[in-house]
């Protein structure tokens, strides 16, 4: 059953991409739509069913090299369970609803496989990412880990034909290479320390480990250290971490479900997913983990900040999936690695369900995404408001205090700051409390300056704006029972007790027998765990006053505070920054290495050699071909008096 889940979506891509002109464009996309769909059928048989008990499932012997020892090999234990449901639900999900949304884009021209194109791309981003998931060793994960980098980048830059899509592909490919190389030195001190790539052989020495040092970077490191922290800065780049966050955003550049499939619910969450699954050599490492924690925290926070004043739809979502990021890394750093992948799996339902509602609303606006030129929409799409209004309950946190009823980022999200509260500094817990009540305010700026209010814009894409077709609205509905229902449902297998919690996963999670902080959450003040709903409530009663009550307010306020508005809507300046530090000098040592270096010494040291000594030997040759016999007898005699003085003066040297 793994091995139909694993290979499915690599089939559907394989006859998508290269077997449509065969069989046709759409019955490509339905073969790839359904292998896809099988494939999440089954993962959800594997969840409900698992027994707990972790195996490996051999593929194919791979790669044995020395000590380097490398099986093909399923790795089945309940993480990969939880994994396995959240990448081929949503990506069935997406595959199905891009049915609709790509029927009539206005980017394809007539008679070109771009369908086609579309769907095998999106399949071998899922099977990529299955490999990743399911991995047994550190190369099969760094060989899912490659697959969805190259994956990603076909899909954001999927409109070729514009240069911001070009653009956005190379940036986001480049910003990840960064990380990808952290990723790698990490994967290295692994095999130079322990010998093996394998996840058994490496948890074993975890201990060992811990107390060794190693010299990296004319510093003295602790083993455990060094390698969490390498490990960290390649899920930095992966899932967005400040620092490595600018891709993000302008990955919106390609269509909305890789949007949704992409940067809400799947590749943008194997960082979470890598340091959950190294939590034995995490546990190790403390320092390092004060490092994902403080990270998080602050990605928590800047994302939520830029949040607050963006205008495109797709990129308020996009920030938004930025900042719930750092919540997961936050839960992860404090070592409760179930709940980080609690928000992890309850994230993936109502993000991909906000995202795939704003290209409900982009597609029957006619690709308008500025939310000024929204306003009144909840009558033209009605059951695209209903999905969007519960994914914004969802992630903004409403739910009953203390009861454990509500939707499902509100249990998640609850857990994840009680948790901060009891395992990490004060600083990062209010942090996150700040960063739940602006997640609110923009979450329901983006929804009153949609569905409610006035319609602003252009009057003809108001009147011509429709619902979605059905194909496109029922991965809304499916999501939204997921958005209501997840976090009340799997509560206890991923925030209930430590035994638990242990139970549950049977060790494809650890925790240290002195770390007590999923206990201790359970145990925090009352008004630790009200806090995120006052928090919701303060963010929503402001987005209220501001864009229903006195829709003026925020102009006035933008007028007022012009520098603080245009900090954030530049996004911190983080881009200029790196223009300035990286971009421009790089592109300076280019051009120095091109005229100087290209140009001037091997340009110029080939044209110098051609037209300049070549030529003047030439004509010395020339001239010496006089046709004349006492020349060429001249020529002899000279050549034999060198000769012999020649022999001479090596004889006489000797």
């Amino acid at each position: 059953m793994a091995q139909i889940i694993l290979f499915a979506p690599l089939i559907g891509a394989l006859l998508a991409g290269f077997g449509w002109k065969i069989m046709g464009e759409r019955p490509a996309q339905i073969v790839a739509t359904a292998l896809v769909g099988l494939a999440a059928l089954l993962s959800w048989v594997i969840f409900l069913t698992f027994d707990g008990e972790g195996r490996t499932i051999q593929i194919l012997r791979w790669i044995d090299v020395g000590t380097l020892s490398s099986d093909w090999a399923i790795r089945l234990d309940r993480l990969t369970a939880v994994m396995l449901v959240v990448v081929t639900t949503v990506s069935a999900l997406v595959h199905l609803y891009s049915f609709g949304y790509m029927a009539h884009d206005d980017n394809w021209r007539e008679g070109e496989p771009y369908r086609a194109r579309f769907f095998a791309y999106l399949s071998f981003f899922t099977f990529a990412m299955l490999m990743l998931v399911t991995a047994d060793n550190l190369l099969q994960l760094f060989f899912g880990w490659e697959g969805v980098g190259v994956a990603s980048y076909l899909l954001i830059g999927f409109y070729y034909r514009k240069p911001s899509a070009n653009a956005a592909a190379i940036k986001a490919f480049v910003v990840n290479r960064v990380g990808d190389f952290g990723l790698l030195l990490g994967l290295a001190t692994i095999f130079f320390l322990v010998d093996s790539i394998q996840f058994d052989v490496i948890f074993a020495e975890r201990e060992a480990l811990s107390q060794t040092t190693v010299r990296f970077l004319w510093t003295d490191w602790n083993a455990a250290n060094l390698i969490a922290f390498l490990l960290f800065v390649g899920a930095m780049g992966k899932s967005a971490q400040l620092f490595l966050h600018t891709w993000l955003p302008d990955a919106m550049e390609g269509p909305t479900p890789v949007s949704a499939l992409i940067h809400a619910a799947t590749m943008v969450t194997a960082g979470v997913f890598l340091v959950v699954r190294m939590s034995p050599i995490m546990e190790y490492a403390p320092e390092a983990m004060m490092f994902v924690t403080a990270i998080g925290a602050a990605t928590a926070f800047f994302a939520a900040t830029v949040g607050l004043v963006q205008n495109d739809i797709k990129r308020v979502i996009a920030y938004s999936t930025c900042s719930q990021l750092g919540f997961m890394f936050v839960a992860a750093g404090v070592g409760v690695y179930s709940v980080a992948m609690f928000h992890l799996f309850t994230h993936a339902f109502f993000k991909a369900m906000l995202f795939l509602g704003a290209g409900s609303i982009i597609h029957g606006m006619h690709h308008e995404q500025d939310m000024r030129n929204y306003g009144g929409l909840r009558h033209k799409f009605p059951w695209t408001f209903r999905a969007m209004l519960i994914g914004t309950l969802a992630i903004t946190g409403v739910g009953i205090p203390l009861t454990g009823i509500g939707f499902a980022g509100f249990i998640s999200k609850d857990a994840i700051i009680e948790s901060a509260y009891a395992g990490g500094p004060t600083v990062v817990f209010w942090t996150l409390v700040v960063g739940a009540a602006m997640t609110s305010f923009y979450s329901w700026r983006l929804m009153f300056m949609t569905f409610w209010g006035a319609p602003r814009g252009d009057a003809k894409t108001h009147a011509h704006a429709h619902e979605s077709p059905n194909v496109m609205l029922i991965p809304l509905g499916v999501l939204a029972v997921g958005s209501v229902f997840a976090g009340m449902i799997w509560y206890g297998p991923f925030f209930g007790s430590i035994a638990e919690v242990n139970a549950w996963f049977a060790g494809s999670i650890f925790m240290a027998p002195d770390n007590t902080v999923l206990d201790d959450a359970h145990y925090v003040p009352a008004w630790v765990k009200v806090s995120p709903f006052v928090a919701m409530l303060g963010g929503l009663g402001l987005a209220w006053v501001f864009y229903i009550q006195k829709p003026d307010l925020p102009g006035r306020l933008a007028q007022q505070q012009r520098w603080l508005y245009l900090f954030l809507l530049n996004k911190w300046y983080f881009d200029e920054l790196y223009e300035m530090i990286f971009v421009r000098p790089a592109k300076a040592l280019g051009r120095f290495l091109w005229k100087k270096g290209d140009g001037a010494v091997i340009d110029g040291g080939i044209n110098g050699l051609a037209l300049g000594i070549v030529p003047f030997f030439s004509r010395l040759s020339v001239r010496a071909q006089t046709g004349y016999i006492f020349h060429y007898a001249l020529a002899m005699v000279v050549g034999i008096l060198a000769l012999v003085f020649y022999v001479m003066l090596v004889t006489g040297t000797n």
